[in-house]
């Protein structure tokens, strides 16, 4: 008897665990959503046309700054890229990311910060889903510009593969993020979704829904930015 009581307790443990681990990406895709529809809320946020022209957005909630010799940073979140061969698509199932990064440590001030990147192209999408991509070297990254319309983005910026923006402290704006590197995380995935999945297989493959927790975030995209207004050459 005092076996099968045992047996139970231990189960009932791990199971209180594993819902505690899903939790924290439940949790982290929910901010996601959050974060993203206060930025798009902002009076001079990223310009509407460079989100209609996106293949693919990152959202990096309440990334932080940590103390190991001059300094870094770490932080998680979502890419929630658009559906079909050509990411013509509605907005697919999100696959979860990490952040992590030395360069940029320093100018966070050590504040929680806030990134949303948008993925400019199918290569840098494609260069995402295989493994650590160190941006400003294995894809081409510049601070995003700002306003209601991208007219008078940079040449840097209209040529960059991902565009990154940030919000600290009430502030936005645009923020290099060269020297940092993004990679798939996972092993949140698989406590997300319940099994293991590579990206491709998520976002691409379309293996698995949109979870609970992500569908703040794809109705948003979805209401935002319904359709792909990239120059169909460059999605060919």
């Amino acid at each position: 008897m005092k076996t099968v009581f045992t047996m139970l307790l231990c189960a009932c443990l791990a199971s209180s665990s594993l819902a505690l681990e899903n939790g924290k990406e439940t949790d982290r895709l929910s901010e996601s959503g959050q974060v993203l529809k206060e930025i798009l809320n902002i009076p001079d946020n990223i310009p509407k046309d460079l989100i209609d022209r996106a293949e693919c957005i990152i959202v990096l909630p309440s990334v932080k700054k940590f103390a190991i010799g001059f300094g870094g940073s770490y932080g998680r979140g979502a890419m929630i890229c658009r559906s079909g061969q050509h990411f013509t698509g509605a907005w697919g199932a999100p696959a979860m990311y990490a952040l992590e990064g030395g360069n940029f440590g320093l100018q966070l001030g050590g504040q929680a910060t806030d990134f949303v990147l948008l993925v400019m192209n199918p290569h840098g999408a494609e260069s995402l889903m295989g493994s650590k991509v160190k941006l400003g070297a294995d894809a081409a990254a510049a601070a995003g510009p700002k306003g209601r319309a991208s007219t008078a983005a940079t040449d840097v910026a209209m040529r960059a593969e991902i565009l990154s923006y940030s919000r600290s402290r009430g502030l936005f704006a645009g923020i290099s993020l060269e020297g940092s590197t993004l990679r798939p995380d996972g092993r949140a995935d698989e406590k997300l979704y319940g099994r293991k999945l590579s990206v491709k297989e998520i976002i691409r493959e379309g293996k698995v829904g949109v979870p609970e927790s992500g569908r703040k975030l794809v109705s948003l995209l979805d209401q935002y930015s319904p359709h792909n207004l990239s120059d169909k050459k460059s999605l060919e």
